[in-house]
């Protein structure tokens, strides 16, 4: 039962820094915070009509993929999206349905976009959350920004950060799994690969030069093949749903595949994990899992 919870708690307010550390980052248990981000002006003003004026014509970068999923598993190789550059209006008119693709298009380059793409939003939001900052003694490593379609997914996985999801617009379904949940978690060695566009317009898979194969998770949660894993039967998964105006905390290293409704905006704030004792049993059931296997 070590990690378990029956349920992602709710928070009614921000917590202060030391509530914070200790309730949630030190036990390292998500928790979702309401009533935190309500005085950002972009849970009014972000509206396409806005995006338009403000962002417009810009270049930035889109993710596209024919399926909607982008960094996952597809005929047994790690696909990553096609990193497309296109003026966030055309990007736009995808995502409101003005023009049609087959394709699937997510802005979601995680690399602090909000903050090197789109600098013209970061005074409608916050270039960090404070009581964050102040509980960690250190500001994000990143900043992202996320837009797309309903037909993006985001499959499992986990990061080595503390996580702030903040939901602008829209919804977020989260499915997470605790990381004690590892022993019945699969990942498998995927040569790395990238979608690109022929000429008829048609993706195809084209492997990356890299030889060193990635670790990734194969399985779908949603529709898990309990006979190929048949460890994941003994997981236990929750499940929530992130509204506009709530914040998302994710602990570093949860596992979490996530959908999201259609046009939903979100900001996220990467905060460096600690390497600590926490990181260590991680490390020691991940060595302890592929020793099992081995057997």
């Amino acid at each position: 039962e070590l990690g378990w919870m029956e349920s992602v708690p709710y928070l009614d307010r921000p917590p202060s820094p030391l509530e914070f550390y200790r309730e949630w980052v030190s036990p390292n248990k998500p928790c979702i915070i309401q009533n935190a981000i309500s005085h950002w002006p972009a849970l009014k003003k972000w509206t396409s009509a806005y995006l338009r004026e403000v962002v417009g014509p810009k270049v930035v970068s889109v993710a596209v993929t024919p399926n909607g999923y982008a960094d996952a598993v597809f005929q047994d190789r790690f696909v990553m999206p096609e990193e497309r550059q296109m003026p966030f209006m055309d990007f736009l008119d995808i995502v409101e349905k003005k023009v049609t693709s087959p394709n699937v298009f997510y802005v979601q380059k995680q690399c602090s976009n909000l903050t090197e793409e789109f600098p013209e939003l970061v005074c409608d939001v916050q270039p960090d959350i404070p009581w964050m900052s102040e509980a960690l003694g250190k500001k994000p490593d990143a900043v992202n920004f996320w837009l797309g379609e309903s037909t993006a997914v985001t499959s499992l996985h986990k990061d080595h950060y503390e996580n702030l999801y903040c939901v602008i617009s829209g919804e977020k379904h989260f499915l997470l799994h605790p990381p004690s949940d590892r022993p019945f978690i699969p990942y498998e060695l995927y040569q790395p690969a990238t979608y690109q566009v022929s000429e008829d317009g048609s993706f195809e898979i084209v492997d990356e030069k890299s030889e060193k194969k990635v670790p990734w998770i194969p399985l779908d949660p949603l529709n898990p093949n309990l006979e190929q894993y048949p460890e994941y039967a003994q997981a236990k998964p929750l499940q929530c749903t992130v509204k506009a105006g709530e914040i998302l905390y994710l602990p570093s290293l949860w596992f979490h595949h996530v959908q999201q409704s259609h046009g939903c905006i979100a900001v996220n704030y990467w905060y460096d994990m600690e390497y600590d004792l926490k990181y260590s049993y991680y490390q020691l059931l991940d060595c302890l899992t592929k020793a099992v296997e081995v057997l």
